[in-house]
């Protein structure tokens, strides 16, 4: 009936519904100052908390045995640290951006706790997101250190290598396998006449060993040939010196065995420690999240 009778004033009316309800929804109901505040207290207090979780972890590992942690203890108690850290310096950084929010007027209160949850869980993304990008600064420059010493040992390791090849055929880096079929080529059978010199007979008992590593064993025409040089070159019996090249041999095959078995364990400590990584951020976010809740609520009963 209005309608019909005054229809002008129901387009104003409409008019002005429609301008209300642009203002209102072109407002962001994100206050990033506090998600920032909360942001920056959140990764302050990690890198605290890691610095001294650092510490104390340094402080219980001992490279002498029967002292410090074990290995698992060390792997546990890292975990519950990092989880511990989360649980911290989220909570601090979710709720100083839920008490510092701008306060929302004649919002329900289901949305103001989503609001409040989700500044929570944004406050704890960004302070992830600027913490990883801190531990890759760190973790590049460390990196950027590491190989150019590498590179310095591996030129050093070269100049060496190259002066022991001009004695052993030019042997040079990353061709053992090479060098060992041609150090099979001009073997003598003569056991004493034409011996090589011993700066040959060590860079072929090491083309030898790079070979059986790689095969897994050592042929016995090998161990016959080292036996041989051994004994023309230190007076031992057949039998003593097959010995002495059956404990080489052995010695180097433990070792293997053991780089094998330690970066084994490396591999395993990793994907343990991305697991625990993940769920303690998972705990972070959540502890985040409610924190915000918690102190939003308290904003609103405190204005």
């Amino acid at each position: 009936m209005e309608a019909i009778l005054n229809p002008r004033a129901v387009a104003a009316s409409a008019d002005a519904s429609a301008s209300t309800g642009a203002v209102a929804t072109s407002k962001s109901a994100a206050s990033w100052a506090a998600i920032i505040a909360g942001a920056v207290v959140a990764v302050a207090a990690s890198l605290i908390l890691l610095a001294l979780g650092s510490g104390l972890g340094f402080a219980a590992v001992s490279p002498w045995a029967d002292h410090g942690v074990s290995a698992t203890t060390f792997t546990v108690t890292a975990a519950i640290w990092l989880i511990v850290t989360q649980w911290i310096s989220a909570g601090i950084g979710g709720y100083l951006a839920g008490r510092l929010r701008t306060r929302w007027v004649g919002t329900h209160s289901h949305e103001v706790f989503f609001r409040d949850t989700a500044h929570g869980l944004v406050t704890w993304a960004v302070a992830t997101i600027a913490a990883a990008a801190l531990v890759a600064a760190s973790v590049l420059s460390l990196a950027g250190a590491g190989v150019h010493i590498a590179s310095a040992a591996v030129s050093a390791s070269a100049q060496g290598t190259s002066a022991q090849g001009t004695t052993a055929g030019g042997t040079t880096p990353g061709t053992f396998a090479a060098s060992y079929g041609t150090d099979k080529l001009f073997r003598s059978a003569a056991s004493t006449d034409g011996a090589p010199s011993l700066q040959d007979m060590r860079v072929e008992a090491g083309h030898i060993m790079a070979n059986a590593i790689s095969a897994g064993s050592v042929p016995d025409a090998d161990r016959r040939y080292l036996a041989n040089l051994i004994a023309a070159k230190t007076g031992l019996s057949q039998a003593e010196a097959r010995a002495r090249v059956d404990e080489w041999v052995s010695m180097g095959m433990d070792a293997e065995a053991k780089a094998k078995a330690a970066a084994d364990a490396a591999r395993k400590a990793a994907s343990q420690a991305s697991i625990y990584t993940a769920l303690s951020l998972l705990v972070g976010a959540f502890i985040a999240s409610i924190s915000a809740a918690l102190g939003g609520k308290l904003r609103d009963e405190h204005p």
